[in-house]
């Protein structure tokens, strides 16, 4: 699970949720800028939803996640049976390794590639049902308490220099989020340890004696295997 919410934190610093509520004043006067800040990557991660979800996410994956595992375990037996038997291997078994152990490699690259692909669709769909509600739960919140701006300052390119706690919006958002949707159950699944959205992929080894192949970015997290 915290592999899976490290993953969605990435995915949501990719959101711009600038969110501005117009003040109506009742006589039209101008009134001072009221501006709050909310990290929405901490905000959607701490939700009672955004915690189910990834325990969920982790769970789907984790037996796509240890096929590769057990993938990587056999190109390394493969290596390690080269490297011991360089001098008492035959040319025709070495050889015949060295090609069990590429065609391990390839099988263990194109699985990476399957499941992070599967990962990235999984975690956006999840990013885009708890973002959409947050939007409508900020929206309430800065128009019912005249904020004009609230900033994103998990946002990358948020113009923002420096924010009071006062102003720190993120920990009463959640709070009305979880209260607004609170997760089956009335309780969210607790994680391991810290938040996080994806698993470690193994990188595919090198089966031949000197040479090293192509590695594939680490894969994150787990639906069913194509």
């Amino acid at each position: 699970m915290n592999h899976n919410l490290r993953r969605i934190c990435a995915v949501l610093a990719g959101i711009v949720l600038p969110v501005v509520a117009a003040c109506a004043q009742a006589n039209g006067n101008a009134t001072p800028a009221k501006l709050g800040v909310l990290n929405v990557r901490n905000a959607i991660v701490s939700t009672a939803e955004g915690k189910q979800a990834s325990a969920e996410l982790q769970a789907q994956f984790a037996p796509r996640q240890n096929d590769l595992e057990t993938l990587n375990k056999q190109i390394e037996d493969i290596r390690g049976r080269l490297r011991a038997g360089e001098r008492t291997l035959s040319e025709e078994e070495k050889v015949r390794l060295q090609r069990q152990g590429e065609l391990l490699t390839r099988q263990l690259e194109r699985k990476q590639t399957e499941l992070q692909e599967d990962l990235n669709a999984a975690q956006s769909e999840i990013i885009d049902r708890i973002g959409r509600k947050m939007i409508d739960v900020l929206d309430r919140y800065a128009r019912e308490n005249g904020f004009t701006a609230v900033f994103d300052s998990s946002a990358q390119g948020t113009p923002l220099v420096y924010a009071s706690s006062q102003s720190d919006l993120t920990q009463e958002i959640i709070r009305l989020y979880d209260q607004g949707y609170p997760v089956k159950g009335g309780t969210a699944a607790t994680p391991p340890r810290t938040p996080a959205t994806q698993p470690r992929t193994p990188a595919a080894p090198n089966t031949q004696p000197k040479t090293t192949p192509r590695t594939t970015p680490p894969a994150t997290q787990k639906p069913p295997e194509r």
